[in-house]
């Protein structure tokens, strides 16, 4: 958590109690739930989805506040960037192709069914050519 963040935090906390609003009324007017508000006022940026969802929660949530939430976030744009991406480094078993232990059975209910259909069918015949039906 940054001083940056709580800064803004604080902001949104104060104005929203200027306005004597809680945090349920604010969350039914902005469709923001309630935890992420919450961190937003908390300054805990990196409890948001991520930094795509806390630039939109930020700007809505303060639209909603008559604040200038562009300006909020241009003056402080690193807490709205998305993290570096990891380099992924291929090491042994990363790129291995693991078997399923149970492919070898999928023909066993197919197989099953056939030879139940074919046994019905010989009895019936049997029980028909028994018969005299023929």
């Amino acid at each position: 958590m940054s001083n940056e963040a709580k800064t803004i935090g604080d902001t949104f906390k104060q104005r929203r109690q200027e306005l004597s609003l809680s945090l349920k009324e604010v969350e039914n007017a902005t469709s923001i739930r309630m935890n992420y508000l919450r961190s937003i006022e908390d300054g805990e940026m990196e409890k948001l989805i991520s930094p795509v969802y806390a630039y939109g929660f930020v700007r809505q949530y303060a639209a909603f506040l008559g604040i200038d939430g562009e300006k909020l976030i241009q003056s402080h744009p690193h807490l709205f960037r998305p993290p570096k991406p990891q380099e992924f480094s291929y090491g042994i078993g990363t790129l291995e192709i693991r078997g399923n232990p149970t492919a070898g059975v999928k023909w066993f209910p197919s197989a099953v069914w056939i030879l139940v259909t074919f046994a019905v069918g010989a009895l019936a015949w049997w029980t028909a050519r028994s018969l005299d039906l023929f």
